[in-house]
Protein backbone atom coordinates (compact mmCIF):
# COMPACT_ATOMS: atom_id res chain seq x y z
CA UNK A 1 0.00 0.00 0.00
CA UNK A 2 1.09 3.45 -0.52
CA UNK A 3 2.89 4.92 2.45
CA UNK A 4 0.64 8.66 1.34
CA UNK A 5 -2.41 7.17 1.89
CA UNK A 6 -1.39 5.42 5.06
CA UNK A 7 0.16 8.80 6.34
CA UNK A 8 -2.62 10.40 4.52
CA UNK A 9 -5.40 8.09 6.51
CA UNK A 10 -3.49 8.71 10.07
CA UNK A 11 -3.26 12.56 9.40
CA UNK A 12 -6.99 12.80 8.66
CA UNK A 13 -7.20 10.27 12.26
CA UNK A 14 -5.49 12.26 14.02
CA UNK A 15 -7.29 16.03 12.79
CA UNK A 16 -10.79 14.22 13.31
CA UNK A 17 -9.01 13.52 17.35
CA UNK A 18 -7.80 17.89 17.42
CA UNK A 19 -11.14 18.81 16.53
CA UNK A 20 -13.10 16.73 19.61
CA UNK A 21 -10.15 18.12 21.70
CA UNK A 22 -10.97 21.80 20.72
CA UNK A 23 -14.54 21.49 21.65
CA UNK A 24 -14.41 19.72 24.48
CA UNK A 25 -11.59 21.70 25.93
CA UNK A 26 -13.41 25.13 26.11
CA UNK A 27 -13.47 27.03 29.25
CA UNK A 28 -11.06 23.84 30.36
CA UNK A 29 -10.22 24.08 34.02
CA UNK A 30 -8.48 21.65 36.65
CA UNK A 31 -12.00 20.28 37.62
CA UNK A 32 -12.82 19.28 33.94
CA UNK A 33 -9.11 17.93 33.40
CA UNK A 34 -9.10 15.61 36.45
CA UNK A 35 -13.11 14.30 36.81
CA UNK A 36 -14.92 16.43 33.49
CA UNK A 37 -17.04 18.38 36.37
CA UNK A 38 -18.74 15.40 37.06
CA UNK A 39 -20.91 15.47 34.14
CA UNK A 40 -19.68 12.85 31.64
CA UNK A 41 -22.45 10.81 29.85
CA UNK A 42 -22.54 7.34 31.52
CA UNK A 43 -23.19 5.28 27.94
CA UNK A 44 -20.09 7.63 26.36
CA UNK A 45 -17.98 6.25 29.52
CA UNK A 46 -18.95 2.41 29.38
CA UNK A 47 -18.40 2.11 25.56
CA UNK A 48 -14.70 4.46 25.51
CA UNK A 49 -13.58 2.43 28.72
CA UNK A 50 -13.72 -0.84 26.13
CA UNK A 51 -10.87 0.48 24.31
CA UNK A 52 -8.92 2.22 27.53
CA UNK A 53 -8.91 -1.77 28.84
CA UNK A 54 -8.53 -3.57 26.00
CA UNK A 55 -5.39 -1.83 24.55
CA UNK A 56 -3.09 -2.51 21.46
CA UNK A 57 -1.12 -5.24 23.46
CA UNK A 58 -4.69 -7.19 23.47
CA UNK A 59 -5.51 -5.93 20.10
CA UNK A 60 -2.08 -8.00 18.92
CA UNK A 61 -2.20 -10.37 21.54
CA UNK A 62 -5.39 -11.91 22.52
CA UNK A 63 -5.97 -13.44 18.85
CA UNK A 64 -2.73 -14.52 19.13
CA UNK A 65 -2.72 -17.21 22.12
CA UNK A 66 -5.27 -19.60 20.42
CA UNK A 67 -3.00 -21.36 18.65
CA UNK A 68 -1.47 -22.97 21.50
CA UNK A 69 -3.92 -22.03 24.48
CA UNK A 70 -7.31 -22.03 22.16
CA UNK A 71 -9.83 -20.66 24.17
CA UNK A 72 -8.35 -20.55 27.99
CA UNK A 73 -8.33 -16.75 27.94
CA UNK A 74 -12.06 -16.69 27.71
CA UNK A 75 -12.09 -18.41 31.63
CA UNK A 76 -10.09 -14.65 32.72
CA UNK A 77 -12.52 -12.92 30.88
CA UNK A 78 -15.38 -14.65 32.66
CA UNK A 79 -13.63 -13.91 36.37
CA UNK A 80 -13.19 -10.26 34.41
CA UNK A 81 -17.14 -10.03 34.15
CA UNK A 82 -17.43 -10.93 38.20
CA UNK A 83 -14.93 -8.36 39.09
CA UNK A 84 -16.96 -5.73 37.64
CA UNK A 85 -20.06 -6.30 39.86
CA UNK A 86 -17.72 -6.16 43.07
CA UNK A 87 -16.34 -2.65 41.62
CA UNK A 88 -19.87 -1.65 40.83
CA UNK A 89 -21.25 -2.43 44.08
CA UNK A 90 -18.72 -2.22 46.85
CA UNK A 91 -15.74 0.57 45.50
CA UNK A 92 -18.02 2.83 43.36
CA UNK A 93 -20.54 3.21 46.55
CA UNK A 94 -17.27 4.35 48.54
CA UNK A 95 -15.76 6.72 45.97
CA UNK A 96 -19.06 8.53 45.35
CA UNK A 97 -19.44 8.58 49.28
CA UNK A 98 -16.37 10.79 49.73
CA UNK A 99 -16.92 12.97 46.42
CA UNK A 100 -12.81 11.35 45.44
CA UNK A 101 -10.94 12.55 42.53
CA UNK A 102 -8.26 10.82 43.11
CA UNK A 103 -9.45 7.41 44.82
CA UNK A 104 -6.29 6.99 46.84
CA UNK A 105 -7.72 9.76 48.94
CA UNK A 106 -9.91 7.19 50.56
CA UNK A 107 -6.43 5.42 52.01
CA UNK A 108 -5.77 9.30 54.16
CA UNK A 109 -9.78 9.12 55.12
CA UNK A 110 -9.37 5.47 56.88
CA UNK A 111 -5.82 4.95 57.92
CA UNK A 112 -3.77 8.24 57.53
CA UNK A 113 -0.70 10.18 55.74
CA UNK A 114 1.45 6.97 55.16
CA UNK A 115 -0.94 4.48 53.91
CA UNK A 116 -2.26 7.51 51.23
CA UNK A 117 1.54 8.30 49.99
CA UNK A 118 1.90 4.65 49.60
CA UNK A 119 -1.15 3.52 47.79
CA UNK A 120 -0.63 6.24 45.20
CA UNK A 121 3.04 5.89 45.22
CA UNK A 122 1.81 1.89 43.85
CA UNK A 123 -0.33 3.73 41.48
CA UNK A 124 2.28 5.43 39.94
CA UNK A 125 4.79 2.93 39.45
CA UNK A 126 2.57 0.55 38.41
CA UNK A 127 0.78 2.41 35.76
CA UNK A 128 4.16 4.03 34.12
CA UNK A 129 5.81 0.22 33.60
CA UNK A 130 2.53 -0.69 32.45
CA UNK A 131 1.97 2.08 30.15
CA UNK A 132 5.18 2.55 28.67
CA UNK A 133 5.27 -1.35 28.18
CA UNK A 134 2.20 -1.43 26.47
CA UNK A 135 2.78 2.03 24.44
CA UNK A 136 5.93 0.24 23.36
CA UNK A 137 4.84 -3.21 22.18
CA UNK A 138 1.84 -1.56 20.10
CA UNK A 139 4.46 1.43 18.75
CA UNK A 140 7.38 -1.44 17.85
CA UNK A 141 4.51 -3.38 16.01
CA UNK A 142 4.01 -0.05 14.05
CA UNK A 143 7.96 0.13 13.39
CA UNK A 144 7.96 -3.56 12.34
CA UNK A 145 5.71 -3.68 10.03
CA UNK A 146 5.22 -0.14 8.16
CA UNK A 147 7.33 2.42 9.07
CA UNK A 148 10.82 0.53 9.06
CA UNK A 149 10.37 0.21 5.14
CA UNK A 150 10.25 3.93 5.13
CA UNK A 151 13.74 4.30 7.00
CA UNK A 152 11.86 6.59 9.86
CA UNK A 153 13.73 5.93 12.94
CA UNK A 154 12.03 4.25 16.33
CA UNK A 155 12.56 7.60 18.36
CA UNK A 156 10.81 9.72 16.32
CA UNK A 157 8.05 7.79 16.01
CA UNK A 158 7.44 6.96 19.46
CA UNK A 159 8.35 10.97 19.97
CA UNK A 160 5.57 11.71 17.07
CA UNK A 161 3.33 9.37 18.63
CA UNK A 162 3.51 11.11 22.21
CA UNK A 163 3.59 14.76 20.79
CA UNK A 164 0.40 13.66 19.55
CA UNK A 165 -1.37 12.57 22.59
CA UNK A 166 -0.14 15.74 24.43
CA UNK A 167 -1.90 18.04 21.75
CA UNK A 168 -5.41 16.54 22.67
CA UNK A 169 -5.09 15.57 25.90
CA UNK A 170 -3.24 18.84 27.64
CA UNK A 171 -5.86 20.89 28.29
CA UNK A 172 -8.80 19.11 28.29
CA UNK A 173 -7.91 16.08 30.64
CA UNK A 174 -10.75 13.81 30.87
CA UNK A 175 -13.11 15.92 29.53
CA UNK A 176 -11.56 15.21 25.87
CA UNK A 177 -10.70 11.81 26.84
CA UNK A 178 -14.46 10.12 27.44
CA UNK A 179 -15.11 11.26 23.93
CA UNK A 180 -11.79 10.52 22.28
CA UNK A 181 -11.94 7.27 23.73
CA UNK A 182 -15.60 6.75 22.29
CA UNK A 183 -14.69 7.40 18.85
CA UNK A 184 -11.75 5.08 19.46
CA UNK A 185 -13.32 2.26 20.46
CA UNK A 186 -15.55 2.58 17.48
CA UNK A 187 -12.79 2.51 15.14
CA UNK A 188 -10.69 -0.55 16.51
CA UNK A 189 -14.28 -2.74 16.91
CA UNK A 190 -15.28 -1.76 13.56
CA UNK A 191 -11.64 -3.21 12.65
CA UNK A 192 -11.97 -5.83 14.52
CA UNK A 193 -15.17 -6.87 12.41
CA UNK A 194 -13.90 -5.80 9.17
CA UNK A 195 -11.04 -8.57 9.79
CA UNK A 196 -13.26 -10.91 10.76
CA UNK A 197 -15.80 -11.19 8.00
CA UNK A 198 -13.14 -10.91 5.73
CA UNK A 199 -10.84 -13.81 6.85
CA UNK A 200 -14.41 -15.75 7.29
CA UNK A 201 -15.10 -14.77 2.71
CA UNK A 202 -11.30 -15.44 2.28
CA UNK A 203 -11.62 -19.29 3.68
CA UNK A 204 -15.00 -19.13 2.30
CA UNK A 205 -17.11 -20.16 4.96
CA UNK A 206 -20.49 -18.80 6.55
CA UNK A 207 -20.34 -18.07 10.30
CA UNK A 208 -21.24 -21.52 11.45
CA UNK A 209 -19.21 -23.14 9.10
CA UNK A 210 -16.47 -21.31 10.59
CA UNK A 211 -17.57 -22.36 14.26
CA UNK A 212 -17.65 -25.88 13.17
CA UNK A 213 -14.36 -25.93 12.09
CA UNK A 214 -12.91 -24.22 14.98
CA UNK A 215 -14.37 -27.02 17.17
CA UNK A 216 -13.11 -29.68 15.04
CA UNK A 217 -10.09 -28.39 15.40
CA UNK A 218 -10.34 -28.03 19.25
CA UNK A 219 -9.31 -24.59 19.48
CA UNK A 220 -12.63 -23.84 20.65
CA UNK A 221 -12.10 -25.47 24.17
CA UNK A 222 -12.91 -23.10 26.70
CA UNK A 223 -12.22 -24.40 30.27
CA UNK A 224 -8.88 -26.12 31.12
CA UNK A 225 -9.58 -29.46 33.96
CA UNK A 226 -5.95 -29.40 35.26
CA UNK A 227 -5.44 -28.23 38.54
CA UNK A 228 -1.41 -27.78 38.80
CA UNK A 229 -1.85 -26.05 35.15
CA UNK A 230 -1.74 -21.89 35.52
CA UNK A 231 -4.46 -21.91 33.22
CA UNK A 232 -6.65 -24.37 35.64
CA UNK A 233 -10.64 -23.24 34.98
CA UNK A 234 -11.00 -21.54 38.87
CA UNK A 235 -7.36 -20.08 39.06
CA UNK A 236 -8.30 -18.03 36.10
CA UNK A 237 -11.79 -17.17 36.60
CA UNK A 238 -11.01 -16.39 40.49
CA UNK A 239 -7.55 -14.79 39.31
CA UNK A 240 -9.73 -12.17 36.48
CA UNK A 241 -11.92 -11.38 39.32
CA UNK A 242 -9.34 -10.09 40.92
CA UNK A 243 -7.27 -8.66 38.34
CA UNK A 244 -10.71 -6.63 37.12
CA UNK A 245 -11.06 -5.40 41.55
CA UNK A 246 -7.41 -4.13 41.79
CA UNK A 247 -6.71 -2.97 37.96
CA UNK A 248 -9.87 -1.80 37.28
CA UNK A 249 -11.85 -0.56 40.46
CA UNK A 250 -7.94 0.22 42.45
CA UNK A 251 -6.90 2.26 39.16
CA UNK A 252 -7.04 5.68 39.15
CA UNK A 253 -6.91 5.86 35.00
CA UNK A 254 -10.01 3.50 35.28
CA UNK A 255 -12.03 4.88 37.91
CA UNK A 256 -11.50 8.52 36.99
CA UNK A 257 -13.85 8.27 34.01
CA UNK A 258 -16.29 6.28 36.34
CA UNK A 259 -16.26 9.00 38.85
CA UNK A 260 -16.76 11.79 35.96
CA UNK A 261 -20.44 10.43 35.59
CA UNK A 262 -22.69 12.48 38.05
CA UNK A 263 -24.72 10.00 39.58
CA UNK A 264 -23.62 6.82 41.61
CA UNK A 265 -26.75 5.19 39.70
CA UNK A 266 -25.54 5.97 36.54
CA UNK A 267 -21.67 5.30 37.25
CA UNK A 268 -23.25 1.40 38.29
CA UNK A 269 -24.75 1.86 35.00
CA UNK A 270 -22.06 2.54 32.95
CA UNK A 271 -19.76 0.08 34.63
CA UNK A 272 -22.14 -3.19 34.45
CA UNK A 273 -22.85 -2.19 30.53
CA UNK A 274 -19.21 -2.07 30.19
CA UNK A 275 -18.56 -5.38 31.60
CA UNK A 276 -21.06 -6.74 29.02
CA UNK A 277 -19.28 -5.40 25.84
CA UNK A 278 -16.10 -6.68 27.58
CA UNK A 279 -17.53 -9.91 27.66
CA UNK A 280 -18.38 -9.66 23.86
CA UNK A 281 -15.44 -7.91 21.96
CA UNK A 282 -13.33 -10.31 23.58
CA UNK A 283 -14.75 -13.40 22.47
CA UNK A 284 -15.01 -11.74 18.92
CA UNK A 285 -11.17 -11.05 19.37
CA UNK A 286 -10.88 -14.92 20.48
CA UNK A 287 -13.12 -16.12 17.56
CA UNK A 288 -10.78 -14.06 15.03
CA UNK A 289 -7.69 -15.89 16.44
CA UNK A 290 -8.97 -19.27 15.41
CA UNK A 291 -9.95 -18.05 12.15
CA UNK A 292 -6.31 -16.49 12.10
CA UNK A 293 -4.90 -19.88 12.72
CA UNK A 294 -6.56 -22.06 10.65
CA UNK A 295 -6.02 -19.40 7.89
CA UNK A 296 -2.30 -19.22 8.20
CA UNK A 297 -2.58 -23.02 8.66
CA UNK A 298 -4.38 -23.49 5.23
CA UNK A 299 -1.46 -21.21 3.70
CA UNK A 300 1.48 -23.14 5.48
CA UNK A 301 2.36 -20.21 6.95
CA UNK A 302 5.03 -20.55 10.63
CA UNK A 303 4.06 -17.48 12.27
CA UNK A 304 2.06 -17.61 15.98
CA UNK A 305 1.43 -15.53 19.12
CA UNK A 306 2.49 -12.01 18.95
CA UNK A 307 3.27 -11.85 14.91
CA UNK A 308 0.26 -13.69 13.49
CA UNK A 309 -1.98 -10.86 13.62
CA UNK A 310 -0.42 -8.54 12.26
CA UNK A 311 1.57 -11.08 9.82
CA UNK A 312 -1.52 -11.96 8.13
CA UNK A 313 -2.67 -8.48 7.99
CA UNK A 314 -0.01 -6.48 6.41
CA UNK A 315 1.91 -9.27 4.60
CA UNK A 316 -1.20 -11.68 3.54
CA UNK A 317 -4.28 -9.80 2.68
CA UNK A 318 -5.00 -6.48 0.33
CA UNK A 319 -3.75 -3.33 1.57
CA UNK A 320 -7.26 -2.15 2.50
CA UNK A 321 -7.72 -4.73 5.36
CA UNK A 322 -3.78 -3.68 5.97
CA UNK A 323 -4.79 -0.09 6.46
CA UNK A 324 -8.19 -0.79 8.32
CA UNK A 325 -5.56 -2.94 10.65
CA UNK A 326 -3.35 -0.21 11.61
CA UNK A 327 -6.64 2.10 12.17
CA UNK A 328 -7.70 -0.69 14.26
CA UNK A 329 -4.06 -1.12 16.26
CA UNK A 330 -4.06 3.11 16.61
CA UNK A 331 -7.31 3.36 17.60
CA UNK A 332 -6.26 0.57 20.49
CA UNK A 333 -3.14 2.35 21.07
CA UNK A 334 -4.26 6.20 22.09
CA UNK A 335 -7.00 4.85 24.64
CA UNK A 336 -4.88 3.34 26.85
CA UNK A 337 -1.85 6.04 26.52
CA UNK A 338 -3.74 9.10 26.95
CA UNK A 339 -5.93 7.86 30.14
CA UNK A 340 -3.02 6.70 31.73
CA UNK A 341 -0.94 9.74 31.21
CA UNK A 342 -4.20 11.97 32.33
CA UNK A 343 -4.36 9.81 35.14
CA UNK A 344 -0.95 9.88 36.56
CA UNK A 345 -1.09 13.87 36.00
CA UNK A 346 -3.87 13.75 38.33
CA UNK A 347 -2.83 11.51 41.18
CA UNK A 348 0.89 13.09 41.25
CA UNK A 349 -0.75 16.01 41.33
CA UNK A 350 -3.48 15.92 44.01
CA UNK A 351 -1.66 12.46 45.75
CA UNK A 352 1.86 13.80 45.95
CA UNK A 353 2.08 17.30 45.32
CA UNK A 354 -0.98 17.94 47.60
CA UNK A 355 -2.80 20.52 44.76
CA UNK A 356 -6.43 20.54 46.28
CA UNK A 357 -5.04 21.05 49.61
CA UNK A 358 -2.66 23.92 48.69
CA UNK A 359 -4.76 27.06 49.18
CA UNK A 360 -1.24 29.27 48.53
CA UNK A 361 -1.77 28.38 44.72
CA UNK A 362 -4.72 30.14 42.70
CA UNK A 363 -6.42 28.42 39.78
CA UNK A 364 -4.30 29.80 37.08
CA UNK A 365 -1.33 28.85 39.38
CA UNK A 366 -2.51 24.98 39.60
CA UNK A 367 -3.40 25.46 36.12
CA UNK A 368 0.37 25.50 34.86
CA UNK A 369 1.66 23.32 37.46
CA UNK A 370 -1.05 20.26 36.54
CA UNK A 371 0.70 21.21 32.74
CA UNK A 372 4.11 20.94 33.77
CA UNK A 373 3.32 17.63 35.16
CA UNK A 374 1.60 16.19 32.37
CA UNK A 375 4.64 17.14 30.20
CA UNK A 376 6.90 15.60 32.81
CA UNK A 377 5.10 12.13 32.65
CA UNK A 378 5.03 12.34 28.77
CA UNK A 379 8.70 12.77 28.95
CA UNK A 380 8.84 9.79 31.07
CA UNK A 381 7.00 8.46 28.99
CA UNK A 382 9.35 8.57 25.74
CA UNK A 383 11.98 7.74 27.93
CA UNK A 384 10.83 4.32 28.76
CA UNK A 385 9.51 3.72 25.49
CA UNK A 386 13.28 3.89 24.23
CA UNK A 387 14.77 2.28 27.14
CA UNK A 388 12.28 -1.07 26.65
CA UNK A 389 13.12 -0.88 22.84
CA UNK A 390 17.16 -0.47 23.84
CA UNK A 391 16.80 -4.00 25.82
CA UNK A 392 14.48 -5.43 23.56
CA UNK A 393 14.53 -8.65 25.35
CA UNK A 394 10.92 -10.24 24.95
CA UNK A 395 11.89 -11.96 28.39
CA UNK A 396 12.85 -9.17 30.62
CA UNK A 397 9.37 -7.35 29.11
CA UNK A 398 7.67 -9.99 31.01
CA UNK A 399 9.50 -9.69 34.67
CA UNK A 400 9.07 -6.09 34.25
CA UNK A 401 5.23 -6.71 33.49
CA UNK A 402 4.85 -9.17 36.78
CA UNK A 403 6.84 -6.51 38.43
CA UNK A 404 4.18 -4.10 37.45
CA UNK A 405 1.50 -6.45 38.19
CA UNK A 406 2.46 -6.81 42.04
CA UNK A 407 2.48 -3.60 43.12
CA UNK A 408 -1.47 -3.85 42.58
CA UNK A 409 -1.34 -6.36 45.58
CA UNK A 410 -0.27 -3.72 48.18
CA UNK A 411 -3.60 -1.43 47.00
CA UNK A 412 -5.70 -4.87 47.18
CA UNK A 413 -4.64 -5.04 50.82
CA UNK A 414 -4.85 -1.63 52.07
CA UNK A 415 -8.33 -0.93 50.03
CA UNK A 416 -9.58 -4.79 51.48
CA UNK A 417 -8.43 -3.78 54.97
CA UNK A 418 -9.63 -0.81 55.12
CA UNK A 419 -13.82 -1.89 53.84
CA UNK A 420 -13.89 -5.25 55.86
CA UNK A 421 -12.60 -4.24 58.89
CA UNK A 422 -12.97 -1.51 61.41
CA UNK A 423 -9.33 -1.65 63.27
CA UNK A 424 -7.15 1.23 62.64
CA UNK A 425 -3.23 0.75 61.83
CA UNK A 426 0.44 2.03 62.82
CA UNK A 427 0.04 4.36 59.61
CA UNK A 428 4.12 4.90 59.44
CA UNK A 429 4.57 1.18 59.42
CA UNK A 430 2.04 0.81 56.17
CA UNK A 431 4.86 1.14 53.61
CA UNK A 432 7.19 -1.43 54.90
CA UNK A 433 4.28 -3.93 54.72
CA UNK A 434 3.26 -2.82 51.55
CA UNK A 435 7.29 -3.56 49.86
CA UNK A 436 7.27 -6.89 51.83
CA UNK A 437 4.53 -8.25 50.79
CA UNK A 438 5.19 -8.56 47.02
CA UNK A 439 8.49 -9.34 47.50
CA UNK A 440 7.23 -12.19 50.13
CA UNK A 441 4.74 -12.65 46.73
CA UNK A 442 7.23 -13.11 44.75
CA UNK A 443 9.68 -15.86 46.23
CA UNK A 444 6.73 -17.76 46.56
CA UNK A 445 5.08 -17.41 42.74
CA UNK A 446 9.52 -18.41 42.21
CA UNK A 447 9.18 -21.47 44.26
CA UNK A 448 5.69 -23.32 44.39
CA UNK A 449 6.67 -26.08 42.15
CA UNK A 450 9.24 -27.47 44.48
CA UNK A 451 7.10 -26.73 47.55
CA UNK A 452 3.82 -27.51 46.62
CA UNK A 453 4.34 -30.80 44.29
CA UNK A 454 4.41 -28.91 41.20
CA UNK A 455 1.32 -26.67 41.57
CA UNK A 456 2.54 -23.15 40.02
CA UNK A 457 0.86 -19.61 41.09
CA UNK A 458 -1.23 -18.03 37.72
CA UNK A 459 -3.25 -15.18 38.03
CA UNK A 460 -4.33 -15.90 41.56
CA UNK A 461 -0.72 -14.70 42.71
CA UNK A 462 -2.59 -11.09 42.65
CA UNK A 463 -4.85 -12.44 45.44
CA UNK A 464 -2.20 -14.16 47.22
CA UNK A 465 -0.29 -10.75 47.08
CA UNK A 466 -3.37 -8.76 48.46
CA UNK A 467 -3.51 -11.38 51.15
CA UNK A 468 -0.09 -11.10 52.50
CA UNK A 469 -0.61 -7.31 52.92
CA UNK A 470 -4.02 -7.62 54.81
CA UNK A 471 -1.90 -9.73 56.92
CA UNK A 472 0.22 -7.47 57.31
CA UNK A 473 -1.76 -4.37 58.14
CA UNK A 474 -3.21 -6.98 61.25
CA UNK A 475 -0.02 -7.43 62.47
CA UNK A 476 0.29 -4.08 63.16
CA UNK A 477 -3.24 -2.69 64.15
CA UNK A 478 -5.36 -3.23 66.89
CA UNK A 479 -9.08 -2.06 67.59
CA UNK A 480 -10.93 1.41 66.69
CA UNK A 481 -14.44 2.54 67.55
CA UNK A 482 -16.56 3.56 65.11
CA UNK A 483 -16.69 7.12 67.00
CA UNK A 484 -12.57 7.25 65.86
CA UNK A 485 -13.50 6.07 62.38
CA UNK A 486 -15.87 8.79 61.90
CA UNK A 487 -13.47 11.67 63.46
CA UNK A 488 -10.60 10.59 61.06
CA UNK A 489 -12.87 10.36 57.69
CA UNK A 490 -14.13 14.00 58.57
Amino acid sequence: MSPTIIITVLLAYFAVLFLISHYTSKNATNQSFFQANKSAPWMLVAFGMVGTSLSGVTFISVPGTVGASHFYYFQVVLGYFIGYFIVAYVLLPLYYRYNLTSIYTYLQHRFGFFSYKTGASMFIISRTLGATLRLYLVINVLQLFVLDQWHIPFWFTALIILLMIIVYTFKGGVKTIVWTDTLQTFFMLLALIICVLYIIMEMDLSIGEAWRSMKESGHLNIFNFDVNDKKFFLKQIIGGAFITVSMTGLDQEMMQKNISVKTLKDSQKNMITFSAIMVFVNFIFLFLGGMLTMYSSSLGMDVKGDDLFPTIAMKVLPGIIGLVFIVGLISALFPSADGAITALTASFCIDILGMNRNNMLDEKQKSALRKKVHLTFSGLFLLMVLFFKWLDNKEVVSILLDIASYTYGPLLGLFAFGIITKRKIQDNVAPIICVLAPAMAFVLDKTSAMWLGGYKFGFEMLAINGLITFSGLMLISNKSNQAEIDAREI
